[in-house]
């Protein structure tokens, strides 16, 4: 399975674990000049900004061993760019990371979510 496929099938089930699980999904793959941000969801009262990282297999480490510091900041500057587009203030937000372990025929066999991953970092 290619790299671009992986992920998108990834973005794909992490999607529907969300809104099984009670997420409201806003938005799907946020682009700005700083970066991309998978998922916007909410929470209950949370708005919550979506990673969503796949791998066939642990032979380049976990999918969250993935999100660095770098993509971190990213994430960061992002999510602040979507908050003043959207005027969003005086809003509880998370960044949240969705690992997804798929076999090599793409099928679904792990799927973890990491709540509150991360803070906003400058």
């Amino acid at each position: 399975m290619q790299h671009l496929q992986t992920g998108k099938l990834g973005e794909t089930f992490a999607l529907a674990w969300l809104k099984n699980n009670g997420y409201q999904v806003l938005q799907t793959n946020y682009h700005c000049r700083w970066g991309e941000i998978d998922l916007i969801a909410q929470s209950g009262s949370v708005l919550v900004f979506v990673e969503v990282k796949t791998r066939c297999g642990n032979g380049f480490g976990t999918p969250q061993a993935a999100v660095t510091i770098s993509k971190q900041k990213k994430m960061s500057q992002t999510a602040l760019t979507y908050l003043n587009e959207h005027q969003i203030t005086n809003q509880d937000c998370r960044f949240d990371v969705i690992a997804v372990l798929l076999s090599n025929n793409g099928s679904l066999r792990k799927i973890e979510l990491i709540s509150d991953a991360f803070n906003f970092i400058e």
